[in-house]
Formats: C-alpha cells, structure tokens, sequence
C-alpha cells in the first residue's frame, strides 16, 4: 500500500463510479488507500495517486492473493464493500445463470472480501467496514428482483455482522444509495431478456429507471457519506443516500406493505 502516513483502507471496485469517487475523497483527507480492480494497469492512469491491487471478486484465489499485496504485512483499518453490477429483467425470464452471477459478484462477492479483510480488521485498534447496499433491497424494484435480491441479502449481512462483531473494535456501516448518476448503470445489462412476456410494462419500468438515473446526483455523494461511516466517533448502523432515502424510510416504518406496493408500481409504471 502507499507509505503515507495515515488510516488504512481498500476500497473495492474502485476503478469508476462510486469506489472511485470514496477512493478519491478518502484519499484527500490522509487515508492510505489501495484500490481493487480487474484491471488495476488501467485503474492506475485514472488514479496513479492511489495504490491498485488486481482483485476478481467472484474468485477465491483471487481475492486471497489480492488481499495479502493489499496488506502486505502491514496493517488493514477500514474496508469498503462496494463491487457490484446490476441486470434487468423479469424473474420468469431472467436465465438462472445470469440470476447466479448477480449474487456471485453482489452477495459472494462481498463474502469473500469481509473473510478475507476480518483478521486484520480485528487486529487494527479501531476498524471500520462500510458496506455498500442499496435503498432497493427495501423497495425492491420490478424487473430489477435479482438485484434488488442481492442488495437486501447485504443488508441482512451486515445487521448480523455489525452484531456478531459488537464485542470487538470493528464496526458496521450499510450505506444505502438511491439513484446515483455514474458508469454503473451504463454496465446494466438491460438487454439481458429479449421480447418480454411483460412487454410494455417491463418497457415502462425500463424508461423510468433510465430516466432517473439520468437525473440522479453523481457519486460523491455517497462518497461523503461513507466518509462520515469512517470516522465519525459513532457511526451509525444503516445510512440512506438521495432523494429517495427519506420516503422509503418513511413508508416502510408507516405505510402498510400492500400501500407501499402500489406507490412502487405507480411509480415504475407497472
């Protein structure tokens, strides 16, 4: 990792969109931040000022060999789970292999870098984990279950993490973005099913995600936020990002599920 002097955190899928605006900002402000990527020869001309590890999160070994250069005997304080990737598409169609290489890379994915981080995280005198979900693992989104599926197991993940570490010095952030405007989405498959059965309505819902995400803020916002998780004294358990964060808060603690089913529908036009 980089010799300055200050916290150390990797960053995971930090070459674009939301990994690479925190690997940015945590930088700025004195962390030691090594960066994961597929292709970290390329991740290193948009960000030299970083250090890069190659890391394929679906893989074991990968992983194990990415880590230990990432550590290299030295020390691990913080860790940010944010690999990920989104498909589009209706639970009947979807093929099940796509299906499992959604939670391979989202759910998998994020299990093998936490194993892997643990050890060292418990050693450091003061660890933090952020774990990046989603605000659809609580407002699942219609022709996005697989996704939204992936992003409600973090969820789950993380709550029992937070727990089951709560004797040690490690602590557990779920960051929870809405529509966040970055690279991501442009690697959606949209196009995984082709001539849905749902026609117009799997059409609808396509236009209107696509559409927000447009008008979405960009991701440092969410950079910030995981800045916060960090270091303040006492981070919180759950932090909801964006415009949407405060009504879906809202109507999952007031709202009776069939109300909160139908503003979803309403709202991706389905």
């Amino acid at each position: 990792m980089a010799t300055e002097v200050g916290p150390s955190v990797l960053v995971t899928g930090a070459s674009s969109g939301i990994g690479a605006a925190t690997a940015d900002l945590l930088a700025a402000r004195g962390f030691r931040v090594c960066g994961t990527s597929r292709d970290p020869e390329r991740a290193a001309k948009r960000a030299p000022h970083l250090a890069w590890v190659a890391m394929d999160v679906r893989d074991d070994d990968s992983v194990r060999e990415g880590m230990k250069r990432a550590i290299d005997g030295g020390s691990l304080d913080a860790l940010v789970c944010n690999a990920g990737f989104g498909i589009f598409g209706s639970i009947e169609e979807v093929p099940l292999a796509a299906a499992r290489e959604q939670f391979e890379t989202n759910w998998f994915g994020t299990l093998r870098v936490l194993r892997e981080a643990l050890p060292a995280l418990r050693s450091a005198p003061a660890a933090r984990i952020a774990i990046v979900g989603s605000l659809a693992g609580r407002a699942p989104i219609p022709f996005q279950a697989h996704y939204s599926a992936s992003k409600a197991a973090l969820d789950s993940l993380a709550l029992a993490l937070h727990n089951e570490l709560f004797a040690t010095r490690v602590r557990v952030s779920l960051i929870e973005p809405g529509d966040i405007r970055t690279a991501f989405n442009d690697a959606t498959d949209f196009d995984l099913v082709r001539d849905s059965r749902y026609g117009e309505r799997a059409a609808r819902s396509r236009e209107v995600i696509e559409r927000s995400l447009a008008g979405a803020p960009g991701p440092e916002i969410v950079a910030r936020v995981i800045l916060r998780a960090l270091t303040t004294r006492n981070p919180r358990i759950r932090y909801t990002v964006g415009r949407e964060a405060r009504l879906v808060s809202f109507a999952k603690r007031w709202l009776p599920e069939r109300f909160g089913l139908r503003l979803v529908r309403r709202h991706f036009g389905v």
